[in-house]
């Protein structure tokens, strides 16, 4: 499904944690409509390169291009402006334990949109079915699965209607057929919506 014009650039990237240098000159192309996968042992800075790109630490050397723009070159607004085209999976799903799946996916469009609070309602309950979760609005995430958080997880992320969706590690903690039914998931989305991965 990819297009061959280049959405994320990374190039001669070095990330350290200090004196520690983790990663150095890692230079690759995500074309736009790509699932692209950066696949590793533990520890060898997948999840930090994923902080890098999403904008919580800066690298050491190195630049990260979105769209021919240099993600920490530009100002803070600008840096905010191009984040709010991303749309995230963390491990663990990362879902509020206080709040019902419904408002877990509503939290993003509340926070960023000035839609009201039945069209926020529609987008949520879309979402949700989207990834297989019609019905579950009012769920608590400690009243559902470890697959069903994930795409509890995965709705969120998608709440926005991003152009990048990050994934850290979207199979981890799930028995196989559950990680497989998530990989067919994230397929079947990123044809349908055109999202990179």
């Amino acid at each position: 499904m990819s297009d061959e014009h280049p959405q994320i650039e990374v190039r001669d990237l070095t990330m350290a944690y200090g004196s520690f240098v983790l990663q150095r000159d890692l230079s690759f192309t995500v074309n736009r409509g790509d699932i692209f996968i950066i696949m590793g042992g533990s520890g060898c800075g997948k999840s930090t390169l994923l902080r890098h790109l999403i904008g919580l630490k800066s690298p050491a050397k190195g630049q990260v291009y979105y769209g021919g723009t240099s993600f920490w070159d530009v100002d803070p607004a600008e840096r905010s402006r191009i984040m709010r085209r991303f749309g995230i999976l963390y491990q663990s799903g990362a879902l509020w334990s206080s709040m019902t799946l419904g408002e877990n996916v509503a939290l993003p469009l509340e926070q960023y949109t000035d839609m009201s609070p039945r069209q926020i309602q529609e987008i949520v309950s879309l979402k949700l079915a989207l990834v297989g979760l019609s019905g579950f609005d009012d769920y608590y995430p400690s009243e559902i699965s470890g697959g069903m958080k994930k795409r509890a997880g995965l709705a969120r992320a998608m709440a926005l209607d991003p152009d990048i969706l990050f994934f850290d590690e979207p199979s981890a903690g799930l028995d196989p057929v559950s990680a497989r039914l998530l990989d067919d998931l994230i397929i079947q989305l990123r044809e349908s919506l055109g999202s990179t991965v």
